[in-house]
């Protein structure tokens, strides 16, 4: 039997070429799903949003060639329980990574009581989902300078959530794996 050899085109075969090239590394197109949970210090009261330690996190991680989507889950006023109660609606998708500040609002409405088993209850869910976790406790939050404190000496100025975000940087990294 003769074998018949037919040459591929010169502009078909650099076509293929060039299309094995352009195939994206699905790893490097993941977008890392974080959801920053907490009450009006995540929120960024009285700060412009883009302000707020979520954003300020996501542009440091960005920075760093990760290519992050923090999203701001913060509600003014809030308790863990009702950061309990709305956390499953922010863990649609593939959230990779929940920060959790709970803050004061349980002790301030007479809550303290239920503070450590509604954080309880928001860590087994995640690790049900699979999800790490990050707890911002207060005592971090004392730790930064009393200066970045708006008038309230409750919530931060912009630079104070910087700050914020750069403290919780390492830790973030270490749960992504980066």
């Amino acid at each position: 039997m003769l074998s018949v050899f037919r040459p591929i085109p010169v502009f078909l075969a650099a076509s293929v070429a060039l299309g094995m090239l352009q195939v994206p590394d699905a790893s490097a197109q993941t977008t890392v799903k974080i959801v920053a949970l907490g009450a009006s210090n995540t929120d960024g009261w009285g700060v412009d949003r883009s302000e707020a330690y979520p954003a300020q996190l996501q542009t440091l991680l960005r920075a760093r060639g990760i290519d992050a989507n923090v999203r701001n889950a913060g509600m003014p006023g809030d308790t863990t329980g009702g950061m309990l109660a709305r956390l499953g609606s922010w863990l649609a998708g593939d959230v990779r990574l929940v920060i959790l500040q709970p803050g004061t609002n349980d002790e301030r409405m007479g809550l303290t009581a239920e503070r450590a088993s509604n954080i309880a209850s928001i860590r087994a869910e995640l690790e049900a989902r699979n999800v790490k976790l990050i707890v911002i406790e207060n005592s971090m939050l004392d730790a930064l300078p009393r200066t970045e404190l708006r008038g309230d000496n409750i919530h931060f100025t912009p630079a104070g959530y910087a700050m914020l975000a750069e403290r919780i940087l390492a830790d973030v990294l270490v749960a992504l794996g980066k």
